[in-house]
């Protein structure tokens, strides 16, 4: 007479494969559709996928041409910068290729721009404008950074600089290969943007804002930063310039950060003082300049980045 365990067996191992076919059946599923959502309706992911592309075909400029200035930054010089315009006005001396996204800071445009180099691109000045305290951030955006900017091998570098963990560095490394786990962060946000009234200004009010670090904390990792980044940009032909855009934040930051860049070696541009526009020039977020303290930004960058350009290429003659 058959057993009765023998006999179940062929059932549970049915069982088992439905659900093994199952689970890969959604996660197809998921995938596929993150992929249409993410390149059908995501504003950042077409702004990014667009500059990203312009970048990597980046040439030096030939005698008599204006200078090939890639720019890159967070969501500072998204809000604060009317490329545009800063186009228009220094159109005879520097052609700019910008690569805005938020949230970002040291981390992700270190490895971005060594994928970039890797790629191809030969901009003649790179202009990194993040912010101070996005400078010193240990830590990396999670959604958008590892799938548009990062490849496997940065992602690897990123983990390994910041000291991940196995999860940690397994969530990077599947948000490299899978829009739906890269996007599933930012899928969440956009829910509760849309079904919680000022969802926006409810995650600024609860996030603390990251105290500026004490001079000689500062200046160590400021200095190792900036020097790795001048090394970076100079072994492949491109001068270095930080834009500090302008925040609330307190006049000694600036200050300690214009003093680190100095002493690497790295061109700071400050083109105005941040204690010198009112609140008035920001939105409700006291963050971010709203369209009158762009135009100010935009108006005084046009100013002073084509002199800083002109200085760096003089002095360091390639």
């Amino acid at each position: 007479m058959p057993s009765s365990t023998s006999s179940s067996k062929p059932g549970a191992l049915f069982y088992a494969r439905l659900l093994v076919g199952i689970c890969a059946l959604l996660i197809v599923a998921f995938e596929f559709f993150s992929d249409f959502l993410l390149k059908h309706y995501s504003e950042t992911y077409a702004r990014v996928s667009r500059q990203y592309s312009e970048a990597a075909r980046i040439r030096p400029a030939k005698p008599g041409e204006p200078t090939s200035v890639l720019m890159i930054g967070n969501s500072l010089l998204l809000e604060g910068v009317d490329v545009d315009r800063l186009q228009k006005l220094t159109s005879d001396q520097m052609h700019i290729y910008p690569i805005f996204l938020e949230a970002t800071g040291y981390y992700d445009w270190f490895y971005a721009l060594q994928r970039l180099f890797r790629e191809g691109t030969k901009p003649q000045v790179v202009v990194l404008g993040v912010g101070v305290d996005s400078f010193l951030a240990n830590s990396v955006r999670q959604d958008y950074v590892p799938l548009m900017l990062f490849d496997m091998r940065d992602s690897l570098g990123v983990a390994s600089d910041l000291k991940m963990d196995r999860t940690a560095t397994s969530n990077l490394l599947l948000a490299h290969s899978s829009v739906f786990w890269d996007t599933r962060t930012d899928l969440r946000t956009q829910i509760l943007r849309h079904t919680v009234p000022h969802y926006r200004e409810l995650v600024l009010l609860l996030k603390p804002q990251p105290a500026i670090p004490p001079p000689h904390q500062f200046q160590t990792t400021a200095n190792s930063r900036l020097e790795r980044l001048r090394e970076l940009c100079e072994a492949h032909g491109a001068k270095l310039i930080i834009l500090v855009p302008p925040t609330p934040s307190s006049e000694d930051a600036v200050r300690q950060m214009t003093l680190a860049s100095r002493k690497a070696g790295v061109d700071t541009l400050v083109p105005i003082d941040p204690t010198a526009l009112s609140v008035k020039y920001y939105q409700s977020d006291e963050l971010h300049l709203n369209s009158e303290g762009a135009q100010l930004f935009t108006s005084a960058l046009a100013t002073f980045l084509p002199e800083t350009v002109v200085r760096k290429s003089v002095a360091s003659p390639d």
